[in-house]
């Protein structure tokens, strides 16, 4: 088996649908097998998925138990030489598999490899391509300087700006909403790290990838549409939570020890602001 498809669904049963219809045609020639795991959603995901897919592996598990998690479950049961882990909300450009395959084959150091992601809008989703959330760049990401500076290799080192986005290049971490990893690099990190919840698991699994020796690719061939947030947008206060949550657990596993503590202080900074936030903007609407 060459290619094994994960996608993790949580109540969004109209985007799972045109993600398995796109993400099919674009396998199209190549060996695979596609596994759903459906997180416990009450809408008909499962159902329509047996119904529309009975192609498709469906793992139902009996309560929601977070991406990681539900991500390892689809990948201990896949038997693929790559794995491609993918969102629900995502559309998969024609021939995104075969070009991101093809990279994969002629391309030995690469540990995994993300596509050129869009919005809903057409535009270019700048976390397709991202470097090592260091202290600095991450503050530089969320105090706004890097939009300020969006081609500095030092303001925007977060987003990679000095990197052009129709180029092809390396990147230290690419997102889990398009993510094809070679099973010989997942074997040697090990598997999704299942303290992140929601958020974080990606950005953590893609530095391990890469102290493992391998490299990130960003393809800037391989088209993908990602409708972001169509899971988080069912209960944003508790995906704004996970989202910083995220953060201190990834700055403890991969940050020296002095760090710890200020990233802790501006996590419960930022995270109170998000909320704050939330909140007014719930009441002003009501």
């Amino acid at each position: 088996m060459e290619l094994s498809v994960v996608i993790v669904s949580y109540n969004v049963s109209a985007f799972l649908r045109n993600a398995l219809q796109s993400v099919i045609y674009s396998a199209r020639g190549t060996v695979h097998e596609i596994t759903v795991v459906d997180n416990d959603s009450s809408d008909d995901s499962a159902a329509m998925v047996r119904k529309e897919f009975p192609a498709v592996r469906l793992i139902v598990s009996e309560r929601n138990e977070g991406f990681a998690a539900a991500c390892n479950r689809g990948i201990l049961a896949s038997s693929g030489n790559f794995i491609l882990i993918l969102n629900p909300d995502t559309v998969t450009g024609p021939d995104a598999i075969a070009r991101a395959l093809e990279f994969m084959r002629t391309h030995p150091d690469a540990g995994a490899a993300g596509g050129h992601m869009t919005d809903g809008h057409g535009r270019f989703l700048p976390e397709s391509k991202r470097g090592f959330p260091s202290p600095l760049a991450s503050a530089f990401r969320f105090t706004g300087l890097c939009r300020l500076f969006p081609r500095s290799a030092v303001f925007n080192a977060y987003y990679l700006g000095n990197r052009p986005e129709n180029e092809t290049c390396r990147a230290d971490i690419l997102t889990g909403a398009f993510m094809l990893i070679r099973r010989e690099a997942l074997n040697k990190t090990g598997l999704f790290d299942a303290s992140f919840f929601m958020y974080g698991e990606d950005i953590d699994l893609s530095w391990r990838i890469r102290k493992t020796g391998y490299f990130n690719y960003y393809l800037h061939d391989v088209s993908v549409t990602h409708f972001k947030g169509s899971s988080s947008v069912q209960n944003r206060e508790e995906a704004v939570s996970h989202f910083w949550d995220a953060m201190v657990i990834f700055a403890e596993k991969h940050l020296k020890r002095g760090w710890h503590m200020p990233v802790r202080a501006a996590v419960s900074l930022f995270k109170g602001i998000s909320l704050t936030r939330l909140r007014v903007a719930g009441m002003v609407k009501k």
